[in-house]
């Protein structure tokens, strides 16, 4: 069993999280992480005996209500009443697989011991990941400013025996996973609710895992270009490398690199070409998959830093012994990564769909609508339709969240983020260029059938086997839905070594 341990000098990375999302690493606090968890609440202790002056969180009111100052043998129902009253989500539940990454980034930003919570507390994170056990959440509520609160709330409501989990396939309450396995609940100590619940793993969970499904996206989308540009008899000249030698942007190199690669020893490339141009959603493929690309960089540069920091409030510094109440809850960073991530990730939508208009127009000795006996059969006539109807809907969601904001807690908190909306919303972006791509696979794969007998790259070719096992060629018109949730289907269970993918 593969274990991985918490130690403040390193840091997740994508191949970190992708290693640990697909070989079901388990994770364990290391004596670094337990030794500053242990003196940061050590510390924390001591001062609240010490002194009784208001410190924002731990002995007073939350947002506007800070200046209430509340007793001290009330601390731990003020933490419970916080994680209780703020657990007001609502919209669909959040995908296990970003719970999952929720509960690694909680416990990660938590392990650094600049928070104030008892070890017991993290340790039963570690718990619930390691026991696959998820807390229900919901999509909507965070305002992405004091925090992802409303889901982070959700996230922690099991601890103190509360709230709904999944627990293998069902969802249970959470009280009676608790007694399965003979766990108490968390008796939540002075700050710990507003550590829990203070914090940006909403967004930045939705961040990475939107990430590693666009990089996989991505290569595929350049894989699926290549197929489309050998079914529409395209040229390879575009993709030499001396073109993009003199415009050296990393990720436009890297596509053409990527689609050389491809189609390395292809017998339909080879043939001499009548046309002298194509159209620029293949001809500029380096161009526009790269710019994806590069943008993926920003991206990941950004989550990195978040999932690798301390985003609660306030904050603990043991060593200079303060407390410091700031705002590193603030989603600002994470809502333009978000917002830019589904603009740029919409334009792999909107070329693919543009080669799939170009596949079905009957140009360059391909039937129109890539069937025999059209007018008797439609054949890819209308998925084009469908790809055309999410392109545009893409460009609906792509209307950047992180341009608002909205008043809250009575005027304390006067400028939000709306990154958790941003998050939600990349997400239907994404989702949807996966559906678009999977069409143009059909198309491509339809198209190279009237190829034949000449064919594409062994790499390319044992592909299409893969494929075609799974959707095959349609002769005459069908139910085109059922082979389009299979193309989509086939794309889902694409497992891509983490090199090709973070490379």
């Amino acid at each position: 069993m593969t274990i991985y341990h918490f130690i403040n000098r390193e840091q997740l990375d994508l191949p970190k999280i992708y290693d640990i999302l697909h070989n079901d690493v388990k994770l364990k606090l290391s004596e670094e992480s337990i030794e500053k968890i242990v003196v940061c609440r050590t510390y924390l202790d001591a001062k609240l005996k010490k002194s009784d002056d208001p410190i924002y969180g731990i002995n007073t009111g939350f947002g506007s209500l800070y200046n209430v100052k509340i007793n001290r043998d009330q601390l731990q129902k003020l933490q419970e009443n916080l994680v209780m009253s703020h657990a007001c989500g609502t919209g669909e539940v959040v995908p296990l697989e970003i719970v999952k990454l929720m509960l690694l980034f909680k416990i990660q930003s938590l392990s650094y011991g600049f928070s104030g919570v008892q070890l017991k507390t993290v340790d039963r994170l570690v718990d619930f990941f390691n026991y696959n056990i998820y807390p229900v959440v919901y999509t909507q509520g965070s305002l992405g400013a004091s925090g992802d609160l409303a889901p982070l709330a959700h996230l922690s409501l099991p601890l103190i025996g509360k709230g709904e989990v999944f627990y293998n396939g069902e969802k249970r309450k959470a009280k009676d996973i608790l007694e399965l396995f003979d766990w108490e609940p968390i008796a939540l100590s002075s700050k710990e609710g507003l550590a829990l619940l203070n914090g940006t793993q909403f967004m930045s969970a939705y961040g990475i895992h939107l990430l590693l499904k666009s990089f996989k996206l991505s290569y595929l989308a350049d894989l699926i270009g290549s197929l489309s540009l050998e079914a529409f008899n395209g040229s390879l000249s575009p993709f030499e490398s001396m073109i993009h030698l003199i415009r050296p942007h990393r990720g436009q190199l890297k596509t053409a690199e990527r689609v050389r690669t491809f189609l390395k020893g292809s017998e339909l490339m080879k043939q001499s070409k009548k046309h002298v141009q194509d159209p620029y959603s293949f001809r500029c493929i380096p161009q526009v998959h790269g710019a994806v690309k590069d943008a993926l960089r920003y991206v990941e540069k950004t989550m990195l830093v978040e999932i690798n920091s301390v985003t609660d409030n306030p904050n603990i510094f043991v060593d200079q012994d303060r407390i410091i109440s700031g705002g590193n809850f603030h989603g600002q960073p994470l809502a333009f990564a978000l917002d830019f991530l589904g603009m740029t990730f919409a334009e792999i939508g909107s070329i693919s769909e543009r080669r799939i208009f170009q596949l079905i127009s009957g140009a360059r000795e391909l039937p129109p609508f890539l069937v025999d006996n059209p007018g008797l059969n439609s054949g890819f006539m209308i998925p084009q339709y469908t790809a055309a109807s999410i392109i545009s809907q893409n460009k609906q969601y792509a209307t950047p969240a992180s341009t608002d904001s909205i008043v809250s807690s009575n005027g304390q908190e006067d400028h939000v983020s709306m990154g958790a909306n941003a998050a939600t919303k990349a997400k239907k972006i994404i989702d949807n260029v996966q559906t678009i791509l999977a069409i143009e696979l059909m198309n491509a794969s339809q198209a190279l059938y009237f190829r034949r007998p000449l064919k594409t790259s062994v790499f390319l070719e044992n592909f299409l086997e893969a494929y075609r096992n799974e959707v095959p060629f349609i002769a005459n018109d069908k139910v085109l839905h059922d082979d389009m949730v299979l193309s989509d289907q086939f794309i889902e269970s694409i497992i891509i070594d983490s090199e090709d993918l973070f490379g």
